[in-house]
């Protein structure tokens, strides 16, 4: 049997964070023992945490997908970590697996659909990879855009949040299919990484001025696929300039996430329906059956160096509030992870 410590290192919901960003209050770190797996459970030192938007709304009412946080539960989250200890035929001792295991150093799982485990097949750098490229993160990228962008050769693909775990993925595969694309994020810092490094024909500063007219000016010919990470006024300035037959992928809606809880008007929603366009969300969860698809194009693309990855990351668990946090405040660049304890690969 693995040797693990006698106490779990947890953060603790302990406050909601309503009309508001989330703060470090809202968290409360926390010793617990550490338990023995029943049968059919099983153990996992975790390596790295996820961190994404949508944990705001597990902290208020479950975003509509999760049961809601209480106050004292362990906030909710992803992780990639190896089984130490089982009591699962499935799962032996050394299985590097990525699932539901909370912002903690050792997490209990078992077979069930809740906690959504697979096992890590392909370990092309790290480990970590499990939650950005070849994770929920990337393949939200390749079935969003696939699925519902269906992007053609020589078409213009429009990506907002492109410098995000999300966006810095989808522009990526649009070249990879052959496609124009334009990038927009919130920094010139984050402009030169679109270009420079994940290959982007070119980049919006949301904060440099008119964002309607540098769109007329890096989309000349309007926009064939629209994927939205962001909403707001963005979202309405693209649909401003969608083309006819345009596919629009509703993706996520950060601008909109804190606030009166009024979400602003979209002045250009018309434009869906004058235009013949198409405009849809998803979720990535629907696409579980398909995961195996996702990593068989993007494995190669990979290894061939046309699909490259970004992540943020920060170390100890000490530093999971902080990492959420910087989602809100635009500071990370590419897939905010967490490393809470040493990648043995």
């Amino acid at each position: 049997m693995t040797e693990i410590p006698k106490t779990n290192l947890q953060w603790l919901l302990a406050e909601r964070p309503v009309d508001r960003a989330v703060k470090e209050s809202d968290f409360k770190l926390h010793e617990a023992p550490i338990p023995e797996p029943n049968d059919g459970e099983f153990v996992i030192r975790v390596i790295y945490s996820s961190l994404a938007p949508v944990m705001r709304f597990y902290m208020l009412d479950g975003a509509g997908i999760e049961e809601p946080l209480e106050i004292g539960d362990v906030m909710r989250g992803r992780g990639v970590g190896e089984v130490v200890r089982t009591k699962n035929p499935d799962y032996a001792v050394g299985d590097i697996v990525h699932g539901k295991m909370g912002w903690q150093q050792y997490a209990v799982a078992d077979s069930s659909p809740y906690y959504l485990m697979f096992k890590v097949n392909q370990r092309i750098v790290s480990v970590s990879t499990a939650l950005g490229v070849l994770g929920m993160t990337g393949f939200t990228a390749y079935f969003g855009l696939l699925d519902i962008g269906k992007p053609k050769p020589g078409e213009m693909v429009l990506v907002s949040g492109a410098a995000g775990g999300v966006g810095s993925s989808v522009g990526q595969i649009a070249k990879i299919l052959g496609c124009k694309t334009v990038g927009i994020a919130g920094s010139d810092e984050k402009c030169k990484l679109l270009v420079e490094k994940l290959g982007y024909d070119a980049a919006i500063n949301y904060n440099s001025g008119d964002i309607g007219a540098q769109m007329d000016k890096a989309c000349p010919d309007g926009i064939d696929v629209f994927f939205d990470n962001v909403g707001g006024e963005i979202l309405d300035e693209g649909l401003a300039r969608i083309n006819k037959y345009a596919r629009v992928v509703s993706c996520g809606q950060i601008s909109q996430y804190i606030g009166d809880g009024s979400p602003r008007p979209i002045q250009n929603a018309y434009k869906i329906g004058r235009l013949n366009a198409l405009m849809q969300g998803f979720l990535i969860y629907d696409y579980a059956p398909r995961f195996d698809e996702a990593e068989r194009d993007m494995v190669p693309w990979i290894k061939d160096g046309k699909l490259t990855y970004q992540e943020d990351i920060l170390d100890g668990i000490e530093r999971m509030p902080e990492g959420l946090i910087r989602l809100y405040d635009s500071k990370n660049q590419g897939k905010q992870l967490v490393r809470v304890s040493a990648d043995p690969f």
